[in-house]
């Protein structure tokens, strides 16, 4: 079996030698804060807890775009192409070595997660599914977390490819897609508008969504279902995450509420997995690829537990309140 987990050591070294335990009420300063979100991220998610609650040097900060724009000109192909991954009996892993993108398979059809960078689409995300036998003409939608390059750049490249297909935003984000003058691929035609509850169906597999405003005004979660040697793992999919060190306290209070929303939305579901878009926040692209190459018995890497998932999202709303109060100046 190759070795995929060493992408996060920095991170774990950080964070190693920290309690198992979490606080549900944490002291009301930056300090307590961050120290409670330290203790609830664990040896679990350790990205996740850099990028929300240690503030970069200025030079290299990075706001709530998440690294949205696109970059001038597409980087060297071996510093982002990653080969496709079966993580579970029908759930595929699609994305670059940076940003993650899935196939979810059931028996009428097949969803795609998200649309990745427009020049990494074709190579990962196209000729991806051909690797794993899959045919892109059985996509039925193309649900995309949020409005941003690295996630929606490669939208109308998977639109006019599978014209069949459903390509999915929530309201917010599709009036944004609509408004750009210079959206990143190419700008996609307006197509559906998903909305809190609703289910995508393809026979025996569905994704419901969860509105999460916040990371964008329209940002989408997900929950869905995978068989795992035959055994079903119930997953919380995240849509957005990053957020910036200079909001408002409307904006954190907003955050805070969706991430709530979604933490009860993934408790009520039995989630004992979480994904994300972002290798740096669920180490997806080692996962994957650790999933894949698991021996016969062998556990699911994302299969964390309930009691992970939701100390995940403990830690994000402790970072978030820090944020707020380091916004506001307070200590």
């Amino acid at each position: 079996m190759k070795a995929y987990g060493f992408g996060i050591s920095a991170a774990l070294a950080i964070v190693a030698g920290i309690g198992v335990g979490w606080a549900q009420t944490s002291p009301a300063s930056v300090d307590g804060l961050v120290s409670a979100a330290k203790d609830a991220a664990g040896l679990e998610w350790p990205g996740t807890f850099l990028r929300l609650c240690i503030v970069p040097p200025p030079a290299t900060s990075r706001g709530a775009a998440g690294g949205s724009a696109a970059p001038a000109g597409p980087p060297a192909k071996n510093v982002w192409y990653a080969e496709p991954a079966k993580v579970a009996d029908n759930l595929y892993f699609l994305g670059t070595k940076i940003h993650s993108a899935w196939a979810l398979v059931g028996s009428q059809g097949i969803i795609v997660l998200e649309a990745l960078f427009d020049y990494a689409a074709p190579d990962e995300i196209a000729m991806g599914m051909r690797k794993l036998g899959l045919e892109i003409n059985q996509v039925k939608y193309v649900i995309i977390s949020h409005a941003h390059a690295d996630h929606d750049g490669g939208a109308k490249f998977l639109q006019d490819t599978i014209p069949s297909a459903h390509l999915v935003y929530g309201g917010p984000d599709w009036d944004a897609v609509d408004k750009s003058t210079n959206h990143a691929g190419g700008k996609p035609k307006h197509d559906t508008v998903a909305t809190d509850g609703m289910k995508f169906s393809v026979g025996d597999a569905s994704v419901q969504i969860v509105t999460t405003p916040g990371h964008t005004p329209g940002t989408l979660s997900f929950l869905f279902e995978v068989k795992d040697n035959g055994k079903p793992l119930r997953i919380a999919y995240v849509g957005g995450t990053a957020i910036p060190f200079n909001g408002s306290a409307a904006y954190y209070d907003g955050y805070i509420a969706s991430v709530k929303k979604m933490a009860k939305a993934a408790a009520d579901f039995g989630a004992t997995a979480l994904m994300s878009n972002h290798t740096e926040f669920d180490n997806a692209f080692y996962k994957a690829h650790t999933a894949a190459n698991r021996k016969p018995g062998e556990a699911n890497p994302f299969d964390v537990g309930k009691a992970a998932v939701g100390r995940y999202f403990t830690m994000v709303e402790e970072c978030t309140a820090a944020a707020k109060l380091r916004a506001a100046g307070k200590p």
